[in-house]
């Protein structure tokens, strides 16, 4: 058996609670060794790392990984939330009994670690020194360099996040055991794989996976899944896939901080990391501090609504970024970023790396260049276009890296939040930007939020799966209690964000064209957005919510076609009324759904019936 104590008297970790747990664990999981990491341990790893083949070079200071095929993305239906009360069971959370799974999970973690090490990773999913710390502090233990190497660019990792902890266990317990993955039946009935999360005793069991979203267990386990539950729980916050920016304006020094969610595929990432358009640049700048996770709270001495990233990093999809869709973020993973690419294509002779979208082609000079999976491109059959990179191939780099990142992005004290925005993809009935001043309506449209099925997958066309909040995949308790909870937490500001719904896809019924142009020119809704906040503009007022005047909008540089912009300034009530039904059976689903988004509900549809 490892000597436990000499590894970690050699680290100076002090914290008691976490010691007994890191033994309880080693003589479960049974691993050779036990390394303690800090974040200056970066280095010294990735080197180790880069000698054991797990990563190589991709150019200078940046780095490739590749990992088992069938270990490359989330997997929803073998993802839990586990407590000791069935009144936290939700229509998306999975939810089963905390002693069930606890056993089970601990029968397959036994003996896993054998001839491995166990990496201690103390870390801190906050700024330092902000008022949530005290939920944002966890261990995780793994077996997996690579995933210590993500985590340290994801989240503050070190010692010194437990040692001074004023309640000594008060931390989050997170376990990680990547298992044999060649061997664990990904995707069959007898598919082995667990990423449980029990919330009521802020413990997280994943067994079966490297990858990033089931392993770095800093990131959604707790910085969504447990940071949701420990917010509830507590009545203090609410931990949200949000994307977090700021937008300045230069010539009047105001500044404006907007959150919000969207489903995949629907820009969120573009969004966050938005550069203004030529035509505005000299005026407005826009600031990232997060792409995926905000916490928000109500500062007790002031009545503001917070919000704050709880990551340190970004863990991006490579597909589709290029100079022109995110030059951001493409700039975030120049040389000398230690950045670690995941699963994209790259050539082992010239160190270089592709992906889908990162140009209009991929290198018409195939040698030496290997697909996702270590293939050879040189050796596939004519006519072979499967893809070079894996569609949620990926990219894990610091948010210091991010050329926009805002100065204060680690500022113990957050943000205050200006607006709320959502979302989807639609292809119609969405106007461009529609503003909500009412909380309960607000809450009411992030409930109903979602991106539009296809007919071959989903069964109805122009129906939405419905992604509450942008939330579906990390709901830890039931929605209805998940609803009262953001009211109430939204509700105590003295002064309330705006909300707003956006959509950057209707498409012309016709030829199919986009009727917006997306990407720097999303700037400009968001803008009139923060002039309604300040009462500068008044907008027009639909059964749906206010929506800019042509007049209103700031189009400098930007000429649409009049039709275009018509439409993207209107509703089609039919279409909306269609939707309100399917709403309807979406929110009938949830128990103890709160009295006032029902009253949103039938508001809507009434103003909705009358303009018909």
């Amino acid at each position: 058996m490892v000597d436990v104590d000499a590894a970690l008297d050699a680290s100076g970790l002090t914290n008691e609670a976490v010691r007994e747990y890191v033994k309880h664990w080693a003589e479960i999981t049974q691993p050779d060794r036990i390394e303690v990491v800090g974040a200056d341990d970066d280095d010294r790893l990735i080197a180790e790392a880069v000698e054991a083949g797990e990563l190589l070079p991709a150019g200078e200071g940046r780095y490739y990984s590749r990992s088992y095929s069938k270990d490359t993305a989330r997997s929803e239906e073998r993802t839990i939330v586990a407590t000791n009360d069935e009144k936290d069971k939700g229509v998306y959370n999975n939810w089963r009994p905390a002693a069930e799974m606890k056993e089970k999970l601990t029968e397959l973690m036994r003996g896993q670690s054998k001839g491995k090490t166990m990496y201690v990773l103390p870390y801190l999913m906050s700024p330092k020194g902000n008022e949530l710390a005290q939920w944002a502090t966890g261990v995780e233990l793994t077996d997996s360099r690579p995933v210590v190497l993500h985590m340290i660019r994801m989240s503050r990792v070190g010692v010194e996040h437990v040692n001074d902890l004023p309640v000594q266990d008060d931390f989050v317990r997170a376990v990680h055991v990547t298992g044999d993955l060649e061997n664990l039946g990904q995707g069959t009935p007898d598919d082995k794989r667990y990423f449980v999360t029990v919330a009521d005793e802020r413990t997280i069991l994943h067994f079966g996976s490297s990858y990033g979203g089931n392993a770095l267990l800093g990131k959604i386990a707790h910085g969504l899944r447990q940071g949701a539950y420990d917010g509830w729980a507590t009545k203090k916050f609410l931990a949200e896939q949000y994307m977090l920016i700021g937008i300045t304006d230069k010539e009047t020094g105001k500044r404006y901080h907007i959150t919000g969610g969207f489903p995949s595929a629907s820009g969120k990432t573009n969004l966050a990391m938005m550069l203004p358009p030529d035509a505005l640049g000299d005026r407005y700048q826009v600031d990232f501090y997060g792409d995926d996770i905000a916490w928000l709270w109500v500062d007790e001495s002031t009545g503001k609504l917070m919000g704050m990233n709880p990551e340190y990093g970004v863990f991006g999809v490579a597909k589709d970024t290029n100079e022109s869709t995110n030059p951001t973020a493409l700039h975030s993973v120049d040389p000398g970023t230690k950045v670690i690419f995941t699963n994209i294509a790259y050539n082992p002779k010239t160190e270089e790396v592709w992906w889908e979208g990162r140009t209009p082609e991929p290198p018409a000079d195939v040698d030496g260049w290997l697909d996702w999976k270590g293939d050879a491109i040189a050796d596939r059959e004519p006519g072979d276009t499967s893809p070079w990179a894996h569609p949620n191939s990926r990219f894990t780099t610091t948010l210091a890296n991010v050329p926009n990142a805002a100065p204060d992005f680690d500022e113990a004290a957050g943000v205050e939040i200006d607006a709320i925005i959502f979302g989807g993809r639609t292809r119609d009935r969405e106007p461009l930007i529609r503003a909500i001043t009412d909380l309960p309506e607000g809450v009411y449209d992030g409930l109903t939020l979602g991106a539009e099925a296809t007919a071959a997958a989903e069964g109805v066309e122009g129906q939405l799966r419905y992604d509450p909040m942008s939330n579906r995949p990390f709901m830890a308790y039931g929605e209805g209690d998940y609803a009262r909870h953001y009211l109430d937490i939204v509700g105590a500001a003295k002064d309330k964000p705006l909300f707003a719904h956006v959509n950057w896809f209707q498409k012309h019924p016709e030829d199919g064209h986009y009727l917006w142009p997306g990407y720097r020119e999303n700037l400009r809704p968001l803008l009139w957005l923060m002039q309604l906040k300040a009462g500068e503009v008044t907008g027009r007022q639909t059964p749906v919510g206010i929506i800019p005047t042509q007049e209103e909008l700031e189009l400098t540089g930007l000429d649409l076609p009049q039709e275009d912009l018509d439409r993207i300034l209107d509703i089609d009530v039919a279409r909306w009324q269609q939707e309100m039904g399917f709403r309807e059976e979406h929110l009938k689903a949830f128990d103890r759904l709160p009295e006032e988004i029902w009253e949103a509900h039938r508001r809507v549809s009434a103003d909705l019936d009358a303009q018909a």
